[in-house]
């Protein structure tokens, strides 16, 4: 049980972290590691205790707590949990809250095709030679769906000056 904790701790310990290893877990990663796991009730276990119990098993200059120092804590909100149950019951209880749990990205930015996007992807609505880039169904028609195909000289489309580089310099 105590090797499922230790990966939920290892995989809350780097999220955000780009420069934590692992092996330790910030206060704000552990309250939410406490919050997405629901150890964090709102009742019995507030993020007022959270934040306590991570300063009373933290080092005295320390901004980071080791697993070993995690699971002190573990037991400790635990017993403020599962307040009916021995300290070694509530310690699994609260293991069996973790057990293969993630860190949540709630409120993250999805890409969305609302609005201003599916304006803009819509190939029906579009105009002049762009239209011709495009077949009825909206696929795109690739390199035929172009009028100039045949310029394959290296110079913009109307430049009067092709081929003419050779003898300005000489």
């Amino acid at each position: 049980m105590a090797s499922e904790a230790e990966n939920t701790f290892h995989r809350f310990a780097v999220f955000g972290e780009s420069s934590s290893n692992g092996s330790e877990i910030s206060n704000k990663n552990f309250a939410k590691l406490c919050k997405d796991c629901g150890i964090m009730d709102g009742k019995a276990v507030t993020s007022t205790d959270v934040d306590i119990v991570f300063s009373k098993v933290k080092a005295k200059n320390a901004r980071t707590i080791t697993f070993q120092q995690f699971q002190e804590a573990m037991k400790e909100l635990g017993q403020k949990r599962f307040k009916e149950k021995s300290p070694d019951e509530a310690l699994e209880d609260v293991y069996k809250l973790m057990e293969g749990k993630d860190p949540a990205t709630t409120g993250a930015t999805k890409a969305t095709t609302v609005g201003g996007v599916d304006r803009l992807t819509d190939t029906s609505k579009y105009t002049g030679t762009h239209k011709e880039r495009f077949d009825e169904s909206g696929k795109g028609k690739g390199i035929e769906g172009r009028e100039d195909t045949a310029n394959n000289s290296g110079y913009v489309s109307g430049y009067k000056g092709a081929g003419t580089y050779d003898r300005k310099t000489k």
